[in-house]
């Protein structure tokens, strides 16, 4: 992974404040996405605009980023972040429940409780 535009111990200084439960913006940290696919580039692009203390899922994420029938590949791409919490894919729920999360279920259901949302079984 490699984070550019802030000083690593920014980085950590703001996951640490967004853990105690801050509202924290990561949108000036960049990340480099040059060795995924273009489709999996365009997931978490998208996924950077869902703002704190929302949901959505994966088959709206592929609407939004026009390939409506790509859900299951939406969250294919989604394992794939570099950056989770920075690019919040734990805000990416399945329709029936809570989905995967490439750092563990629990966790993802953690950050959402965290930011306040109503975790979805």
């Amino acid at each position: 992974m490699s984070l550019v535009s802030c000083a690593s111990f920014d980085l950590i200084d703001d996951l640490i404040r967004y853990l105690d439960g801050e509202v924290v913006d990561f949108s000036g940290y960049g990340v480099d996405l040059s060795h995924l696919t273009d489709f999996e580039q365009r997931v978490l692009c998208e996924t950077r605009k869902i703002g704190y203390g929302s949901m959505i899922t994966y088959s709206k994420l592929a609407r939004a980023i026009g390939r409506p029938k790509a859900a299951r590949a939406v969250g294919n791409a989604l394992r794939k972040n570099p950056a989770p919490i920075v690019i919040p894919c734990h805000r990416v729920v399945a329709k029936s429940g809570i989905g995967g999360y490439v750092l563990g279920v629990d966790l993802k259901r953690r950050l959402l409780e965290l930011e306040g949302d109503v975790v979805p079984i």
